[in-house]
């Protein structure tokens, strides 16, 4: 009797990890390599899909390979997504997406979020990685905020360590890092669950270039 409720509780507990490991994976979840380390984020589709779904298609474009962290500022954030190390703009293939900032999701530490112009709907590539909360970022009344859809899961020390980095001023660019710290790939760990969206139709492009306010 003992022995068979040992194996029920064997059961029960490989059956809960089972279901724990499933519940685990039914977001997408994107690593990024860098020189500083690996960042693991957890996507969320169900709160903001135009954004998780246009960070997968740059992913899987290679867009962000070889960019680098070109706006650190310590205690703010990270930003990537648009240059490479001597600071050369990479256009983003993509079309600008509709902002999400009202999904109910809030900038807090370890969140990321797309960065964009003063133009809501005028994200296309480029992110950032909330170094501490922000909740100035945060949709509130008639002020639209930034679309966080995902959060760290693993490599927060990491974040840390680029939001470290001494930066410096290079011509009409602020807070560039001195030892630039590039994004080597981006990758999709469970491609197997995610089901891509249409693209949305062309639309005017952004001149402005596209930072969260401090």
């Amino acid at each position: 009797m003992r022995y068979i409720s040992i194996v029920a509780c064997l059961l029960i507990t490989q059956f809960g990890l089972a279901g724990e490991a499933k519940d685990a994976s039914t977001n997408p979840m994107i690593k990024l390599e860098t020189e500083k380390g690996d960042i693991t984020l957890e996507l969320f589709p169900a709160k903001a899909p135009i954004s998780v779904d246009n960070f997968i298609k740059h992913a899987n474009d290679f867009h962000y390979d070889g960019l680098i962290f070109h706006r650190v500022i310590k205690g703010f954030m990270i930003q990537s997504g648009g240059f490479t190390f001597d600071l050369t703009p990479r256009i983003s293939i993509r079309e600008p997406i509709a902002n999400e900032s009202k999904n109910g999701l809030t900038n807090g530490r370890g969140t990321i979020a797309m960065a964009r112009t003063s133009d809501p709907d005028s994200a296309q590539a480029q992110f950032f990685i909330n170094h501490r909360g922000n909740s100035k970022l945060d949709t509130r009344g008639d002020r639209i905020g930034y679309a966080v859809f995902g959060k760290v899961t693993s490599g927060m020390d990491v974040v840390d360590a680029i939001a470290k980095v001494r930066t410096q001023t290079v011509s009409m660019y602020q807070n560039v890092p001195v030892e630039p710290v590039r994004i080597l790939t981006a990758r999709l760990l469970n491609p197997e669950i995610w089901t891509p969206l249409k693209d949305p139709e062309p639309a005017a492009p952004a001149f402005e270039r596209p930072v969260p306010l401090k």
